[in-house]
């Protein structure tokens, strides 16, 4: 089975993505929720055991891949366990429009973390883009950034 790491900064799509993966029968596991956070002096940072626990025992799935989504600074401990890292990027406009304008997750809403985001859009995302196997700009509807994933795994697309 192919594990994929889903990453990127808030607003670029990775919970959309894995909606729509979801949908299609791929196991996808958000990492903002199910305890697989924790904070360590106000970061939040993966739990080391969750995310071994999550990648080491997951069952194999009939598809042949694991989706997980995350974007914390912790996350390169990990890069080694995942087959594919795959970067959602968009342009700042569209982070601050999807931010301003999302109804699934209140966060970026308030000024000082939209200003967070845009500040770690310059400094976090080029060392993602640097690990990343594979980077999708999610200026595309979200099927096609899937379709676009699934091909770049070797894996296609399940009739729908």
């Amino acid at each position: 089975m192919k594990r994929v790491l889903v990453t990127g900064m808030s607003g670029a799509g990775k919970s959309t993505l894995l909606d729509e993966l979801a949908s299609r029968g791929f196991p996808a596991v958000d990492t903002d929720y199910g305890d697989y956070l924790e904070e360590i002096d106000g970061e939040r940072l993966w739990r080391e055991d969750r995310i071994r626990t999550l990648l080491h025992d997951a069952p194999v799935a009939e598809t042949g891949a694991l989706f997980v989504q995350g974007t914390v600074r912790n996350q390169g401990l990990f890069y080694p366990c995942f087959d594919h890292i795959v970067l959602l990027s968009a342009p700042v406009e569209v982070l601050v429009e999807r931010l301003s304008t999302r109804t699934t997750n209140s966060y970026g809403k308030d000024p000082a973390e939209l200003a967070a985001t845009l500040e770690y859009v310059e400094t976090v995302e080029p060392l993602l883009r640097a690990s990343a196997t594979l980077e999708v700009v999610t200026t595309v509807p979200v099927r096609e950034v899937a379709d676009i994933v699934l091909a770049h795994i070797g894996l296609p697309s399940p009739p729908v």
